[in-house]
C-alpha cells in the first residue's frame, strides 16, 4: 500500500535515531514519539517508510503537516495530541550489515520477522504486502482512498533497494470528479492545462485542482468551448502555486466559467484540493448549466 503521508528513513538503535525525509531534511525534533521508540531499539536498525498522522478514521496530511513545522515544546505537544507512526516497508541496515544487495523477498521476511518477534512494535506499523493480484486491485478502490490510502507500490521480489532511484512502479487509486473550467495555460483556444475550480455554498468560485497537460486531442475539444474571462471573472487579479509547497506561480489565463469537464484524481485532497495533478476525461455538456448556476459536489 501507498500511504498519504511523508517518506523516511530511521537510523536507530540502542540510545541513538535520526529521522530523515525523502529530501535529506532532519525531522528528528518534529516527531520526538518516533525518535525516542527508535533510541529504545535493542538492535540497530535502517527503517523505510512513510510517516503518517490519523485523524477521525483516516490519514490526515495537513495534521501531518502541521507537525513537521514543531520543534521544541510544540513538537513534544503534539506527540501527545496527535501522534504519528512511521509505517514501514523496508529494512536496509542490521546489525549484520547492510541489506541494500539483499532481493526484496528477503528484506521482506526480515522486516515480517522483527514484529512478530516483538523487536519492531508501535509506533512501528508493518505495511501491509501481497503477491496476490486480486487483494492489490482490491486497494485501488475508492473506499481506501477516502482513508488515507493513496494506491500500491509494485515492487519485483528480486529486486535489490538502489537509493535514489526509482525502481518502483506507483499506482495510485483514482476517482472521477466533476469541475468548472475556470481558468487556462497557453493559449484559451488550445490550452495546456486547466485549472478548475467548485462554487462553495456562498457562491465564490474555489480552486481546486489543475490537470496534467492535456494531448492534442484534448486541447482542440476543450478549447472550441472555451473563452476569455471578462474583468469581472473571480481569478483575474489570483495567483496560484505551480505545485503543494512550491513558490512558484502559474501564468495563467481565467475563461468564462461555464464549461464543466470530469476528471480523474488521487484521494490526496485537503481543503477540498487535490494536491497533485488530476487528469482530464471528457467534457460535461449535461452538467454545465447546474454547475455554472449552483455549483457541484466536493470532492
Amino acid at each position: 500500500m501507498e500511504n498519504d503521508g511523508y517518506r523516511a528513513l530511521l537510523f536507530a538503535g540502542p540510545g541513538r535515531a535520526y529521522l530523515q525525509s525523502r529530501n535529506g531534511a532532519d525531522l528528528s525534533g518534529a516527531f520526538p514519539e518516533i525518535t525516542a521508540a527508535g533510541r529504545a531499539l535493542r538492535e540497530p536498525l535502517v527503517l523505510d517508510g512513510e510517516l503518517v498522522v490519523a485523524s477521525e478514521g483516516r490519514l490526515d496530511f495537513g495534521q501531518l503537516q502541521q507537525r513537521a513545522w514543531r520543534h521544541g515544546a510544540g513538537a513534544r505537544q503534539a506527540a501527545r495530541t496527535t501522534p504519528a507512526h512511521l509505517i514501514v516497508f523496508d529494512v536496509l541496515d542490521t546489525a549484520d550489515g547492510p541489506l541494500l544487495d539483499e532481493p526484496y523477498r528477503a528484506r521482506r521476511a526480515l522486516l515480517e520477522a522483527l514484529f512478530a518477534e516483538g523487536v519492531l512494535a508501535a509506533p512501528f506499523v508493518l505495511c501491509p504486502a501481497t503477491t496476490d493480484r486480486a487483494m492489490a486491485e482490491d486497494w485501488l478502490d475508492p473506499a481506501w482512498g477516502a482513508a488515507g490510502i493513496e494506491g500500491v507500490v509494485v515492487k519485483g521480489l528480486s529486486q535489490r533497494y538502489q537509493p535514489a532511484r526509482r525502481g518502483w512502479i506507483k499506482v495510485r487509486a483514482r476517482a472521477s470528479a466533476e469541475a468548472v473550467v475556470a481558468s487556462v495555460t497557453g493559449r484559451v483556444t488550445a490550452p495546456s492545462t486547466l485549472l478548475l475550480g467548485r462554487y462553495d455554498q456562498a457562491g465564490r468560485l474555489r480552486f481546486i485542482a489543475r490537470t496534467s497537460p492535456l494531448s492534442a486531442t484534448a486541447r482542440r475539444e476543450v478549447g472550441g468551448l472555451l473563452y476569455p474571462g471578462g474583468a469581472e471573472h473571480p481569478w483575474q487579479h489570483r495567483r496560484f502555486a505551480v505545485g503543494w509547497g512550491s513558490r512558484e506561480m502559474i501564468d495563467h489565463r481565467p475563461v468564462a466559467p461555464d464549461v464543466v469537464v470530469e476528471f480523474a484524481g488521487d484521494s490526496a485532497v485537503d481543503e477540498g484540493r487535490y494536491r497533485h495533478p488530476v487528469r482530464y476525461l471528457r467534457v460535461r455538456d449535461d452538467l454545465s448549466r447546474c454547475f455554472s448556476t449552483a455549483g457541484g459536489p466536493g470532492p
